[in-house]
Parts: C-alpha cells; sequence; structure tokens
C-alpha cells in the first residue's frame, strides 16, 4: 500500500486510543453542521438584501462542502460506531443533498488512498495544472462562482449515476457504451439510482416551503452551481496540488493551517489535517487536530509538507513572473 508509514510517529497503544470514536461527539458535529445550513438559508428570509444572500451563498457552499467530508468520513467508518447508523448518515446528511452516493465514493476513495499521487489516482487530474498563471487562476474562480463547472459538475454527476458514464470525481470522462438501452431500462436506472437524492432535495424544498417560503430552496441550488465549486477547488488544491514530490507519500500530501472563516468555507469536520488523514484513515475528524501535534512533535514536518494558511496554497499555486 502507497502510504505513510505510521511505526516511527505512533506507538500501537496511541494509535487504538485516536481511532476510538465518540458518538456524542459526532452528533454534535453533525448537529452544528447542519445548524449552520439552517442559518444560511434563514438568514435572507429574515433579513433580505443583497450581502444577507451572498453570505448565505457562501456559507452554504461551506457547508455543501461539509456535506462532502461528511461522506467522505462515513465512506471510511468514521463518523459513528454503529455503521448502519454511519452510512446512513454519511448518506442522507451528507451525500444525497449534494447528488452523491456514499456506497459509491467509497471503492473509488479507497483506490485513492491506496495510489495517492500515482498514475492509478483517480484524483490525479484535480491536483495536476498547478501552479499556473495569476490570469488562468481567476479564470476558474470565475467559472466556479458564474455556476459554469457547477453546471458541469451536476450534469456529470446525473450521467453517472444513470450509466452513461463511468464514475469519477477526478475531472476523467470516460463514457460507458448503452449498446441499445431501451427507454423501460434507462426509467428504471433513474429511479433506482436518483431517487434518494431527488428526495433529499424535495425535502429540504418542503421544509423550506413549511417554515419559511420555497424560494429559500434557491439558495440551496445556486450554492451547489458556484460556492460550493469554488470551495471544493481551493481545498483540492491544498490537500495535493503543488507538491515536491507526488510519489512520495510522506511528500505529496498536505496539511494546511486555518482560521475560523477558512475552516467555514473549506475546511470542515478538520478536513485541513489532510497529512495526518492519509497517516492513519480511520481516524475520526475530532481526533486529527490531537493526532497532528503528536506527529509533529516527533518530527514528521521536518520533512511533511504544512502550510500556515489557505492563501499561502493559493499564492503557490500561481506561477510568477
Amino acid at each position: 500500500m502507497h502510504q505513510i508509514p505510521t511505526a516511527p510517529y505512533l506507538t500501537a497503544e496511541e494509535k487504538k486510543q485516536l481511532l476510538e470514536m465518540n458518538d456524542f461527539q459526532a452528533l454534535i458535529e453533525v448537529a452544528a453542521h447542519w445548524a449552520w445550513i439552517v442559518f444560511a438559508l434563514l438568514l435572507p428570509y429574515f433579513f433580505l438584501n443583497p450581502l444577507t444572500v451572498l453570505l448565505s451563498l457562501f456559507i452554504l457552499g461551506g457547508k455543501q462542502l461539509a456535506c462532502a467530508i461528511l461522506l467522505h468520513d462515513a465512506s471510511h467508518y468514521s463518523v459513528f460506531s454503529n455503521k448502519k447508523l454511519n452510512d446512513w448518515v454519511g448518506n442522507w446528511l451528507g451525500a444525497y443533498p449534494i447528488f452523491q452516493n456514499m456506497l459509491a465514493y467509497r471503492p473509488y476513495h479507497k483506490i485513492h488512498h491506496l495510489y495517492t499521487g500515482l498514475e492509478e489516482d483517480p484524483d490525479l487530474l484535480l491536483t495536476r495544472g498547478y501552479p499556473t498563471s495569476k490570469k488562468s487562476m481567476l479564470r476558474k474562480f470565475f467559472r466556479d462562482l458564474s455556476g459554469q463547472t457547477g453546471v458541469k459538475a451536476f450534469l456529470g454527476l446525473v450521467l453517472m449515476r444513470l450509466g452513461y458514464l463511468e464514475y469519477n470525481l477526478g475531472n476523467k470522462v470516460v463514457k460507458i457504451a448503452q449498446e441499445d438501452r431501451s427507454w423501460g431500462e434507462f426509467l428504471q436506472i433513474f429511479i433506482t439510482k436518483l431517487w434518494q437524492p431527488i428526495v433529499a432535495n424535495f425535502f429540504i424544498f418542503v421544509l423550506l416551503y413549511l417554515l419559511a417560503s420555497g424560494w429559500l430552496y434557491l439558495l440551496w441550488v445556486t450554492a451547489y452551481l458556484t460556492t460550493f465549486q469554488f470551495c471544493i477547488r481551493v481545498r483540492s488544491m491544498a490537500e495535493h496540488s503543488v507538491v515536491e514530490d507526488t510519489t512520495n507519500p510522506i511528500l505529496n500530501t498536505r496539511t494546511t493551517y486555518a482560521n475560523r472563516l477558512e475552516r467555514m468555507l473549506f475546511a470542515p469536520y478538520y478536513v485541513n489535517y489532510h497529512v495526518e488523514h492519509h497517516l492513519l484513515m480511520g481516524v475520526p475528524s475530532y481526533n486529527l487536530p490531537q493526532l497532528h501535534q503528536i506527529i509533529k512533535k516527533r518530527g514528521f514536518y521536518e520533512q511533511g509538507v504544512l502550510a500556515a494558511n489557505y492563501w499561502q496554497v493559493i499564492k503557490m499555486a500561481i506561477k510568477e513572473k
């Protein structure tokens, strides 16, 4: 397995302690995540102006990323100790609201951990292309915040679920031959593969309609197409881009310190401690800061990749003239 060795940095007892799960703490984290979503959706309802709408969209983008991280953590069985509850939360509170599927993601993501930075890594295309020029970076951010990236991403996810494209979240497009698929087969696949995301989003709409106003659901959709894509891009850059050696597991993954604003936008569930996650995959999110302190004290970051903040990562991802 292409992974960072744990032996020089962690004892067996420390690994056991770090892997211990606290269901109450997990419940608090998930509840706080969704409380922020409720706040962001209702803020423009009570105080409607351009500033509150903009603030709502950025909070929602960050918390939709939190949905993605929740499904990611659940795919590692590191949210709740009960596996059925873990998978239910990972899907219904993580994956389905953003038109993902945690059970499809789990085997896909395992390959990323097995071959991080190598040609077999399915996420490799997400990390390539940096550093880039300032103009190119601004174009990327413009495509994200104008909805262009979001529309392509959403259509890609739908086509993957319908079996027209291979499942890949790393911008690799591989078409699947249909061989005269009938309309009946298409309808069956549509129902079986997409009913959960549709139900999850319909439930969000109905709650907003009953408690406040149905038009607020447009904030959720707009954030998905815009700010969510921006948050994904910056988070992806921070984790594996602009590193010294993509084939060396100690050098191809970055941990990035995050202030409160950066945690809101790019680092929910302590995902910024990404080296630590790759070192010991099953560690619950709330134990990642402790893991970071242990390996830092034992000299890991004399070699390992550490950034002071996300702004530093963005600057590294832009070529100097």
